[in-house]
């Protein structure tokens, strides 16, 4: 259902006092909600979902209403237009759908708990109280909540506590805010607070299955990110305290809440004393992440939905600012390159993707706009390339003028665009206009043609793609000074070559820094040129340069057999970006084999050879002081030659699990997955298999989980795969917002794949009813895509999506979907013998 109206035209809400009495057993919500606001006319509506709506009262006296289910509405008839205050009792249940109020389950001592919490975005404010559930609504709240508490229990919600009458626990008038900002939680908690330079209360707080030490890391990046964001965006941080929370059950990675910020606890707490630099990287991008939009995205708040990437995109780039500016030694700016840089070329070649900025309407396709790689990952870039044009210094200005211009209120992309053009001086829209309102990015093909340099860019696909001539404003970054800063036109000549080679005195670039959204295709003699001089690259340079020939070979622009030549040259260097771009390629490449071939063993042999000179270097142990750039390097390293079968690397790794084996959580975190997932492949059983599990059960540390699941979901036992495939419904052991990463485990295991697609088939409707309305619920499938390569799984995927195109939120990511899938198998059919040829020349 459309809805062709916002409620908020109808009805303009001021403030909201809203009292809720929540019984745990009864799983019961009982609720009056009371609200002011200016009717434009008589006939309103206002949101609801799965309420049971008692009584409607406007200015003290009961007036008609109807309840519409269909469009989440309470349909309202008033005397006449004006002020108005509403006053709505209903009850609701306590769900377990991670949605709106709802519970999350834990153990401590081997007793079950539970933690009632809440998530809001997008538009699930609604199943906890009725109002204008719109980000535009915004408004003032009064919160009171009032449940069957136990002695110890703690509360906490956006605003302090103020007092508590009747059992009602009463907290401070919250500024101006969208209802899905709201937020309150309540159980057994513990936490840990401090205080900024500039008097916030910072805490972080976790249930009692955490040792208390798993709070401080947490503790210190929010406080010197609230610090440093205050500095930055030069405007206080507007309420009083900024709670972190470990929610034990949550769909999301996090939520920022205004005030109480919530997390899944893998991106909050852990171990100080063994925790891998890679996952404390991660956890500190996803604090400063969410600290990021109480600025951008709290105190001024997107118009509407359409304008999602306005928060996102903007607080993806801030979380690498703010870390970069505190933990300057872990160059942090390197995994944005690893990650989030691959994750938006990959999608954003797909025909038929979302731009950017995408018009919405229907409620049920608002969670579809969350796809990661464009609206977080591609949309960063766009302001990576901002900030480059900019300068630091406008980027503050603006940033100030549009907080300024715009706090407790709404804002559109045109509104950031202007504040940031005029504190720049230059029209920042006209350039962003072109990378945000259509979908794709360009290849720029560089060629001497008739001796002259000569650029010229169009759309590139991965896979079939309809060319309709658009074109991009793009930021060119050349090491040549010939060359324009902005590339505008679809071709541009820039001089004779030769000449600009001399006078350059090196290698012709585009891009340098990888920072613009765009490829590069150099021709043959430019390309030889570059790479003759590889060694005296940098590491995002030779990055890139991986980067882009692999994308070239997924869009069959070259080959595949090309690029393999280039991996041996690059295998020994340190950097960890050079090396997360060659075992990228290096991982492409097992598309080619049929597992227990003579191609695969072929392909094993090539990461022996990549891998051998690394792992004699830097073995199985984590070294104190190492660099850091060591510690990131290993993974991929061990790894590698897991892979390649290497006979001491697996035999080393069961000595490590032989002599830990009554103590395997303390394994170092850096190397703990290889040493178990080695175990369980080579050398597993049931008992062990038994023993992973119920350590899987009882653990509380988040990345030991990933660690077994991983290690588990490698097994080559099929009893032991069924075994596994039975949890997938079982909550108690495998939580419904860990089952993705447990599905997809057994189904890239060529010996699970079956039984694991078989499930999915077989279990769609209750995997739907478990987390359906879960905003990551396509990545169900895009997981599936992630690995099937043949004609036949193609067939299968698409008898069982297919028929379900027309489902709201389904419909762009099964089309893309079946597009990337019927692309790999064309690729693997056409490249199959060139590549592996190319692996056994490089082996010899």
């Amino acid at each position: 259902m459309t809805e062709l109206t916002h409620f908020y035209d109808l009805f303009k809400p001021s403030h909201y006092a809203i009292a809720l009495d929540i019984d745990r057993e009864k799983k019961l919500i009982s609720g009056q909600t009371t609200i002011d606001g200016t009717a434009t006319q008589a006939a309103i509506s206002i949101h609801q979902k799965d309420l049971a709506i008692e009584t409607v009262q406007a200015n003290g006296e009961t007036v008609p209403f109807t309840v519409d289910n269909a469009a989440d509405a309470i349909n309202i008839s008033l005397k006449a237009a004006g002020d108005v205050t509403l006053a709505i009792t209903y009850t609701a249940p306590l769900t377990d759908s991670m949605m709106g109020i709802y519970p999350s389950y834990y153990e401590v001592a081997g007793q079950r708990k539970q933690l009632i919490g809440t998530q809001f975005e997008t538009n699930f404010a609604r199943q906890a109280f009725p109002g204008v559930d719109e980000p535009e609504a915004k408004a003032t709240f009064d919160l009171a909540v009032k449940f069957d508490e136990q002695p110890g229990e703690t509360i906490i919600a956006n605003m302090p506590e103020e007092r508590v009458v009747d059992g009602y626990h009463y907290f401070a008038t919250t500024v101006r805010m969208s209802t899905y900002l709201i937020a309150f939680a309540f159980g057994d908690l513990q936490s840990k607070l401090m205080t900024t330079k500039s008097g916030v209360q910072v805490g972080v707080f976790a249930t009692k299955a955490h040792q208390p030490k798993e709070l401080d890391f947490a503790l210190d990046i929010a406080k010197r990110s609230i610090e440093f964001y205050e500095d930055f965006y030069q405007t206080p941080y507007p309420l009083p305290h900024s709670w972190q929370l470990a929610l034990p059950d949550f769909s999301a990675g996090a939520m920022e809440n205004w005030g109480l910020v919530t997390y899944r606890e893998a991106y909050l707490t852990l171990d100080p004393d063994n925790t891998a630099l890679d996952t404390k990287q991660l956890v500190a991008t996803v604090i400063a992440h969410e600290l990021a939009h109480q600025w951008f995205g709290d105190l001024v708040t997107m118009k509407w939905w359409d304008d999602l990437w306005l928060n996102e995109s903007f607080a993806n780039m801030m979380e690498y600012v703010a870390i970069d500016a505190i933990e300057p030694d872990w160059h942090i700016w390197e995994l944005f390159q690893t990650s989030d840089v691959p994750a938006a070329l990959s999608r954003d070649a797909t025909d038929g993707v979302q731009s950017v900025h995408v018009q919405v309407e229907n409620p049920a396709e608002i969670d579809a706009l969350f796809d990661a790689a464009i609206v977080y990952a591609k949309g960063a870039r766009m302001l990576v390339m901002v900030r480059a044009l900019i300068g630091d210094n406008a980027l503050r200005q603006g940033l100030k003028a549009y907080f300024e211009a715009h706090q407790y209120g709404n804002a559109t992309g045109a509104d950031l665009w202007a504040a940031l053009g005029e504190a720049a001086k230059m029209d920042v829209g006209a350039m962003m206009q072109s990378w945000l309102e259509q979908p794709g990015y360009p290849v720029v093909t560089a060629s001497v043609i008739d001796g002259q340099l000569t650029l010229k860019q169009a759309q590139f696909f991965i896979g079939d793609g309809q060319a309709t001539g658009r074109q991009w404003q793009i930021p060119l970054n050349s090491n040549y000074s010939a060359v324009p800063a902005i590339m505008k036109d679809q071709a541009v000549v820039l001089g004779n070559y030769d000449d600009l080679r001399t006078a350059a005195g090196e290698p012709f670039r585009l891009n340098v820094g990888n920072n613009s959204h765009f490829i590069v295709k150099y021709d043959q003699q430019l390309l030889d040129d570059i790479t003759s001089h590889a060694e005296e690259l940098d590491a995002i340079s030779k990055l890139q340069l991986l980067q882009d020939l692999r994308l070239l070979a997924e869009g069959n622009q070259l080959s595949y057999a090309e690029v393999v030549p280039l991996l041996t040259r690059f295998a020994d260097d340190p950097a960890t970006v050079v090396n997360a771009a060659l075992y990228r390629v290096a991982g492409d490449l097992k598309r080619f084999v049929t597992p227990d071939s003579a191609d695969e063993t072929a392909l094993k042999q090539l990461y022996n050879k990549l891998s051998q000179t690394q792992l004699a270097r830097l073995g199985w142990t984590p070294k104190k002081g190492e660099a850091n750039d060591d510690q990131l390097t290993r993974p991929y390293v061990l790894s590698a030659s897991l892979y390649a079968e290497n006979e001491a690397a697996i035999t080393t790794a069961h000595q490590l699990f032989t002599a830990n084996q009554d103590r395997l959580a303390t394994l170092p975190a850096d190397t703990r997955v290889f040493i178990l997932t080695n175990e369980v492949k080579h050398f597993g059983s049931q008992a062990l298999f038994d023993e992973l599990l119920e350590a899987y059960r009882q653990t509380s540390d988040a990345s030991y989980k990933a660690d077994i699941r991983v290690a588990l979901t490698s097994t080559p036992d099929p009893e032991l795969i069924r075994q596994i495939v039975a949890q997938f419904e079982n909550a108690d052991t495998i939580k419904p917002q860990d089952l993705r990463g447990w599905f997809r485990g057994v189904l890239a295991n060529d010996k699970g794949q079956q039984v694991a697609w078989d499930w999915i088939r077989n279990d769609w409707q209750w995997l739907e009813d478990t987390v359906g309305g879960d905003m990551e619920f396509t990545t169900y499938i895009t997981v599936i895509t992630g690995i099937f390569k043949t004609a036949e799984r193609l067939a299968e995927f698409k008898a069982f999506f297919e028929p379900k195109l027309n489902t709201p939120g389904l419909t762009r990511e099964i089309k893309m979907d079946i597009r990337v899938i019927e692309t790999r198998v064309a690729l693997i059919n056409s490249e199959k013998a060139a590549v592996n040829e190319a692996v056994q020349a490089a082996i010899q």
